[in-house]
């Protein structure tokens, strides 16, 4: 509105931008409250063998946004190589489930596999196949055939139903109550939290800006000192197992080690 009546100021349609007098509403800042590390190995742990496991973990893992998991396709997954490429984000719009573009632009991003990730997703591809074998898919929309999560018979997940999936799992587990969105929180949080540079983590969630991130997570810096170490190699690690002392978390430009390629 702001900008419609500037331009209107100074074409002389308008005597003056009466929106700059404005105020705009402060905007609360909301702390984040993601998964503490032994909740996050209460996790882990109850998660092991749930069909959508390495949903969860890609998600706690690599802390990508829901849309962008939903949306995720085979041929964004290097399997051998460790790596995924977030190139869409599956929305509702209209009432129908599409494939749309990414939040921004730097929401388009390669992102490095932890080893656990890697592995969890070996083992859903596999899973699927014989899914899609027993099961006989129908073809559907070509747009869906590619997904790599999917319900039981081949279409696209919605939202919501992850959300509550995942919420049932939570308070089944006796977790505090999360938003599926808190798992990119816990994701940021232990990364940082084990010595990852800012910037890194800033990369690997896709922000725009260096400031958002030290922002939304400045309560985790204060932890830097008292064990995360500034090469990443904190004193801890996720793992299919839980957190464990191993530091297996990989980094944006980092070479995938042997063991992460198996």
């Amino acid at each position: 509105l702001r900008g419609a009546l500037g331009y209107a100021e100074r074409t002389g349609l308008v005597d003056r931008n009466v929106a700059r007098l404005a105020r705009p509403p402060r905007i609360p800042h909301r702390t984040v409250s993601p998964l503490t590390i032994d909740e996050a190995r209460t996790f882990l742990a109850v998660i092991g063998g749930d069909r959508l496991e390495a949903l969860y973990l890609v998600a706690i893992g690599v802390g990508l946004r829901q849309g962008e998991i939903l949306g995720l396709r085979w041929s964004d997954v290097d399997l051998v190589g460790g790596s995924l490429t977030v190139r869409h984000a599956l929305a509702r719009i209209n009432g129908r489930l599409v494939l749309d573009e990414p939040k921004s632009a730097t929401s388009r991003r390669n992102v490095p596999l932890p080893a656990f990730v890697q592995e969890a997703l070996v083992a859903h591809r596999a899973r699927q196949l014989k899914e899609r074998s027993r099961l006989g898919w129908a073809s559907g929309s070509a747009e869906f055939v590619d997904l790599v999560f999917t319900t039981t018979v081949g279409t696209p997940l919605d939202g919501i139903s992850v959300t509550r999936r995942f919420q049932r799992i939570i308070a089944a587990a006796g977790l505090p109550r999360q938003r599926f969105h808190d798992l990119r929180h816990a994701c940021a949080s232990l990364l940082l939290a084990q010595g990852v540079p800012a910037r890194v983590v800033m990369e690997t969630l896709g922000h725009s800006e260096i400031s958002l991130t030290l922002n939304t997570y400045s309560h985790v810096l204060p932890s830097l000192g008292r064990g995360g170490r500034p090469d990443g190699r904190g004193p801890w690690s996720l793992d299919r197992r839980g957190l464990t002392a191993r530091p297996r978390l990989a980094c944006p430009g980092s070479t995938p080690t042997s063991a992460s390629r198996q």
